[in-house]
């Protein structure tokens, strides 16, 4: 019984320890995301600053208390902060190769907040991938696409990929093609497309709508119309001049052809 008694005994230190570290290992974490997400919400509270860069500040306010915790933990088991210091520089080339693709992403984080190719609202296509950025944090941004999927793209594919940002301009061009029948007047259809351009208020008058015949094709002649609006109307101008010229054509008599086979009957 005593030999029990003293063998409790002795782990008792041990056991005072763990707990210590579970407490700190704890509060720490707590502590990491109260502060993380008041920094966020303090550096977004600044119109002057977006909010790509409050996200990425907190991350990284996020990750530098955590490895303080660990510091501490570490410490509490009696592993001095010198000690943790010649551990990791020994085993430096070891994560490296472990991890040099975390590093490349965390590089990559860096150079995407520093230059800011994009931000956090905008609809974007990183490397053949399309989406609206909804994070950028230290290892990858979140895209979520226009049905609501969520995308995690590492942010070393994103920096080292081609990057179209369909948002960073305030306008865009809206170009739309109509195909008429040969036998058309191409002059009225031309103007009906105008005048609808015009008194569309998504449309700006500067630069002015541009209306032309742009090819003759097999079986139609193509009408291009380039219009400038907002980019935020870019997509509702599209579908709702498509629908309107469609319904104006068929009131004017302008067709649109469509392929078909005419069969051709051999005389006697």
């Amino acid at each position: 019984m005593q030999a029990i008694f003293e063998q409790i005994i002795s782990y008792g230190p041990l056991v005072i320890s763990a707990v210590k570290a579970l407490a700190v290992l704890v509060i720490g974490w707590m502590l990491a995301g109260m502060v993380a997400a008041l920094v966020r919400r303090k550096v977004n509270a600044n119109p002057r600053i977006d909010n790509t860069l409050g996200n990425f500040a907190a991350s990284i306010i996020k990750w530098v208390i955590l490895l303080m915790v660990l510091v501490a933990v570490l410490g509490i088991f009696g592993i001095q902060a010198t000690s943790l210091v010649a551990v990791l520089g020994a085993a430096t080339l070891a994560i490296g190769m472990a991890l040099q693709g975390t590093l490349s992403d965390l590089a990559a984080g860096f150079m995407l907040i520093l230059f800011r190719p994009y931000r956090i609202g905008q609809y974007v296509d990183v490397g053949g991938t399309s989406g609206t950025v909804k994070e950028i944090n230290l290892f990858f941004t979140e895209l979520a696409t226009p049905d609501n999927v969520q995308i995690i793209l590492p942010n070393g594919q994103a920096w080292g990929s081609v990057i179209t940002n369909f948002s960073h301009h305030p306008t865009r061009r809206c170009d739309l093609t109509f195909g008429i029948d040969y036998g058309d007047d191409a002059d009225r259809a031309l103007q009906i497309i105008l005048d609808l351009a015009q008194a569309d208020d998504r449309v700006h008058d500067d630069p002015a709508p541009w209306v032309r015949v742009t090819n003759l094709g097999d079986s139609s002649v193509d009408l291009t119309a380039r219009l400038w609006c907002d980019a935020d109307d870019f997509w509702d101008l599209k579908f709702g001049m498509t629908k309107t010229v469609k319904e104006a054509f068929d009131k004017g008599g302008i067709s649109i052809p469509y392929p078909h086979q005419v069969e051709i009957q051999k005389a006697g």
